[in-house]
This record gives structure tokens, sequence and C-alpha cells, in this order.
């Protein structure tokens, strides 16, 4: 489905709005199997919520060259993540008193 361009420029506003509200969960050092002595991994993760779904329920996600198989998804604490992701999961959940 092809957007007009006033419904892109709804969107973007949107969007813009909506990623200016953002919850830094964890800022540093990742344990990354990819880490050595040299060079490591250091990370921002930022939650960004949409309790109704009104922003990112209309959003259609596309892999792109960094991603495959991207897809909105439910996880819980089973889920397998790569790195301290289920960190990030958990500390979010827990900042929204959701269940984990």
């Amino acid at each position: 489905m092809e957007l007009s361009r006033s419904e892109l420029d709804k969107m973007n506003d949107k969007l813009k709005l909506f990623f200016t509200h953002g919850q830094t969960i964890f800022k540093g050092y990742v344990n990354d199997p990819r880490n050595t002595d040299n060079a490591w991994i250091e990370t921002v993760a930022v939650n960004f919520h949409d309790d109704q779904g009104a922003i990112l329920n209309s959003l259609s996600l596309e892999a792109g060259d960094d991603a495959r198989n991207v897809r909105w998804m439910d996880i819980d604490r089973e889920a397998k993540l790569y790195a301290n992701h289920s960190d990030f999961i958990e500390t979010t959940v827990k900042n929204k008193f959701g269940h984990w």
C-alpha cells in the first residue's frame, strides 16, 4: 500500500514525536561473544513505549542489509536473545511493571 505525501508527512511527524520520549535502559559495555582484549561492544538500549499501538501498529517492517526475518513478536523469559538483550528486555518489563 502506497501512502500519499500528506499521509507520509503525518506519519513522519508522529514518529519524530514518538522518538523524542525514550527511556534509557542501559548504557555501556555489552557481554558479546565478538569482544576481544583490544575491541569490545558498547551500546545504548532505549525503550520507546507505544502503550496503545497507535504509532507502531501502522508500521510494516522490512529487513535491511543488517537484519533478517524482522518482525513484531511476543517474548518472555524463555526467548533466546543475543548477548545481553534479554537483560534489556527484563529491565524494560520491570520498569513498566509487567510480568517477566
